[in-house]
């Protein structure tokens, strides 16, 4: 039998109860039909699983009785964060959704020349309150318990400027060194284009900073498919498939 999981943003502790309402109780009460007693689990990302029965069931809200905490599946070793270019609608969905089922810790959204996305700060609110729904609901789907940072969109000169001792990683169609062949150590920032790439000046700047451009092979990816496929290269070289 499949059991449920669903996150909340409230504290969890065994012993209690608490009430969750709005679009969750929607859906264990509407769309899954739950009754008094199923078991669903529930998780608010501080690294474990939560076991509660259902106890009350009303129009609006559920009452769920927190029986145990379990350690939810295990993280990678690999602490990978994701700066990508910013992409149209689904695209970027689909980006953050695959990335996070794969493993990715963090997400830098990325202001670059080509991208074909225009918001102002309101509507990049918005989009960001969005797109942490979509890894909140890959982590619900993938069993993980972290829920990956979702961080303010910065410029290409902004995220070179950055301190940080991780390795970075560009991805480039035509780069001499294969991702597969890369060698890094267990924090890695990986650089993914919009739509229509980085443009020469960009991939030139990044690499004169430091950050070295790898491929995927002979083929070019769609920028919603590089981003995923390299976290799953990156996780099979690390051994995390094995586990």
């Amino acid at each position: 039998m499949r059991i449920h999981r669903v996150h909340t943003h409230q504290a969890l502790e065994p012993g209690s109860e608490i009430v969750i309402g709005g679009k969750a109780a929607h859906y264990l009460g509407r769309v899954l039909r739950l009754g008094i007693g199923d078991v669903i689990v529930l998780f608010n990302g501080d690294g474990h699983d939560y076991v509660s029965e259902l106890v009350r069931l009303g129009k609006s809200e559920v009452a769920l009785a927190l029986t145990s905490r379990l350690p939810a599946a295990g993280e990678s070793v690999m602490r990978i964060t994701i700066a990508q270019a910013i992409s149209r609608g689904e695209r970027m969905d689909q980006t953050l959704q695959k990335c996070t089922e794969l493993g990715a810790t963090c997400f830098q959204p990325l202001l670059t020349e080509r991208i074909e996305v225009k918001l102002n700060a309101d509507k990049l609110l918005s989009r960001m309150e969005h797109w942490q729904g979509v890894v909140i609901s890959a982590c619900e789907q993938s069993g993980r318990a972290v829920i990956p940072e979702i961080l303010y969109p910065v410029n290409l000169r902004e995220w070179l400027a950055a301190k940080t001792g991780d390795c970075r990683l560009v991805l480039a169609p035509g780069a001499e060194k294969p991702l597969a062949g890369m060698e890094f150590s267990d924090r890695v920032q990986l650089a993914v284009g919009p739509e229509g790439g980085f443009s020469e000046s960009e991939l030139e700047q990044m690499v004169f900073q430091g950050v070295r451009a790898v491929s995927l092979g002979p083929r070019v990816l769609r920028t919603e498919t590089a981003a995923p496929a390299a976290v799953a290269v990156i996780q099979a070289l690390a051994g995390d498939f094995a586990a």
